[in-house]
């Protein structure tokens, strides 16, 4: 995931109380109310109208008080599981065991409920990823594109040159050795070292939680489109916390079909499916 580190370095903790009251002010500023969008059923489009729509009905939905899932509750039980270095999940009949650091790059290298629901989507087989060339955008741990590869595909699993070694020794420790070689861990930073993807390469690009830094967006929709292909799909996986994350679904729909394909309800998490536009969508 792409976040300035730094902002979380400045807090050490003092104490086990001092470090819950600091990650919950700092969760509290990252999560304000939600803002999702309403749920849709499957297949259909999202147009920068019905978008519109929806941001002018988040000042309602605040003072109805439903706020952001954040990673903490009263007691501040649910922050411990970023704190944990391990996290085991079941994918592909297989275990799967991620190690976490928290200490060290923060959000970049733990788990988010966005990459799971994404896992859990591709497990369904709604894509068949036998044979498909795919990328994963700001992985972080790692947990779906090792997902992706044990599900058949040829993985590039992409992050800044920062994680890069964090990330492969996740990719590393959870893959048999068969299927290694069908997963190359890669650094891309958005929209900055492109010339070392060939346009187009692609066919299915992958993202969990990648939708929230404002000034990322234009690099990420160039990198979107300079690795998709006109068949090429791709699978955006997020919480919709802000309004600017509605903004970057405008700016993707200007340039791509965007469906809503998935929307997880316990975790409040939505899956969206994107494409080029055709030529006849155009007219």
């Amino acid at each position: 995931m792409h976040f300035p580190l730094s902002s979380l370095r400045r807090f050490q903790p003092r104490s086990r109380s001092y470090s819950l009251r600091v990650l919950r002010l700092f969760f509290s500023l990252r999560n304000p109310p939600n803002l999702g969008l309403k749920l849709r059923f499957p297949g259909q489009s999202l147009t920068q109208d019905s978008l519109s729509q929806q941001t002018e009905g988040e000042s309602s939905r605040r003072a109805k008080g439903r706020m952001a899932l954040v990673p903490y509750d009263s007691e501040g039980i649910g922050i411990q599981k970023f704190h944990k270095p391990q996290a085991t999940y079941t994918f592909a009949n297989r275990t799967i065991q991620i190690h976490q650091d928290w200490k060290q790059l923060g959000v970049a290298a733990v788990v988010w409920d966005a990459a799971v629901v994404l896992c859990t989507y591709l497990e369904t087989g709604a894509f068949n990823l036998q044979g498909c060339s795919a990328v994963e955008l700001g992985a972080g741990t790692g947990l779906v594109g090792i997902v992706a590869a044990l599900l058949g595909a040829h993985v590039t699993i992409t992050d800044r040159k920062i994680a890069l070694e964090f990330l492969k020794s996740n990719v590393q420790a959870n893959l048999p050795l068969d299927i290694q070689p069908k997963a190359v861990v890669k650094e891309l930073t958005w929209g900055k070292n492109l010339g070392t993807f060939s346009p187009g390469e692609f066919d299915l690009i992958l993202g969990a939680d990648i939708i929230y830094l404002e000034e990322t967006f234009v690099d990420l929709l160039h990198t979107l489109e300079h690795l998709c292909s006109d068949r090429a799909i791709i699978l955006l996986s997020c919480r919709i916390r802000y309004e600017r994350d509605h903004n970057f679904l405008k700016m993707l729909a200007k340039h791509f079909t965007v469906q809503e394909v998935h929307y997880d309800l316990e975790k409040d998490v939505h899956i969206y499916k994107a494409h080029r536009r055709s030529h006849k969508e155009d007219l």
